[in-house]
């Protein structure tokens, strides 16, 4: 769903080129591998609906590790109502997050074994 909302966002804003990143493997493989019995089948059909549209969109995988300022954004997500949600002004943690993005600086990943 947040890929669908934040294509819609972007073309409403006139943003006609524009990189998505996402740190679900599976939603990626939804979108490109759809099958029209899948459960979220509609879902995906808007999304590849919006991606059809006269613009430039790459989809991209990334770790939660080089996105740490939308891994934030998400946790948030769960400690709010059920809806789409704008921020206008981010707070200090989140202007350090989008910073440590712009400087290419990513947290350690660490894999129990």
């Amino acid at each position: 769903m947040g890929i669908a909302i934040g294509l819609r966002m972007a073309w409403e804003e006139g943003a006609r080129q524009i990189q998505v990143q996402t740190d679900s493997r599976t939603s990626m493989e939804l979108i490109w591998e759809s099958a029209g019995t899948h459960p979220h089948y509609i879902l995906v059909s808007q999304i590849l609906q919006l991606l059809s549209r006269d613009w430039q969109v790459e989809l991209k995988h990334v770790f939660r590790e080089g996105n740490v300022a939308a891994d934030y954004l998400a946790s948030l997500g769960h400690s709010l109502s059920v809806g789409e949600h704008t921020i206008t002004e981010p707070s200090s943690t989140l202007n350090h997050l989008l910073l440590y993005g712009i400087m290419g600086i990513q947290t350690p990943r660490f894999v129990l074994s």
